[in-house]
């Protein structure tokens, strides 16, 4: 019997996408394909990655990415409130202009992980939620064009919600996230 294929990049980017796939299947299978993957690979790297999160003494979850996507492309110190943190990025190639971002406190633990956009490259400036467009904004960007944003509790783990305000014509839309990505706009 020949052993697993390492979990690597390939395969983690496959666990963002499966979860994506819920909100945009469309979009999902191209980049599928353009990883050259099928929907069993993207099955079974799912399963390797929860069987890692669920491990009982598997490696916590800096030590996690770490192992999986390598030593980070930056690591950024950053100030929330008292504490110091640090910010780890790392490339993502099916999105070039994004980052996976783990935050870090003190000791080593995960605050949290989602692609935010890489240092320097431009972001979209969407000045109505109409301009939103699926897997083209972070919940940072979406934040900052239609303050003040209402963070809302996601309906996963790996889910965020913002309740944005349309300058439009003043009514108030919910925009949802996987793994910091925009995926879709619902009424309030």
């Amino acid at each position: 019997m020949t052993a697993p294929a390492p979990f690597g990049p390939l395969q983690f980017q496959l666990v963002l996408l499966r979860r994506m796939a819920d909100h945009q299947p469309g979009l999902v299978e191209e980049a599928r394909q353009e990883l050259g993957a099928s929907l069993a690979d993207m099955r079974e790297a799912n399963r390797r990655w929860q069987a890692m999160v669920r491990a009982p003494r598997g490696r916590g979850s800096l030590r996690r990415y770490r192992s999986v996507l390598g030593d980070p492309e930056l690591t950024l110190e950053r100030r929330v409130g008292d504490l110091t943190c640090e910010a780890l990025l790392w490339p993502v190639p099916l999105w070039p202009d994004l980052r996976f971002e783990v935050m870090a406190g003190p000791g080593g633990a995960v605050w949290n992980e989602w692609l935010v956009r890489a240092p320097g490259a431009p972001g979209p400036e969407p000045d109505s939620v109409a301009a939103l467009r699926p897997w083209s904004c972070t919940v940072d960007e979406v934040a900052r064009a239609f303050p003040p944003a209402r963070p809302m509790e996601g309906s996963a783990p790996t889910r965020w919600a913002l309740a944005v305000t349309d300058p439009a014509d003043g009514r108030e839309r919910v925009a949802e996230f996987t793994w910091g990505l925009f995926q879709r706009l619902l009424p309030a």
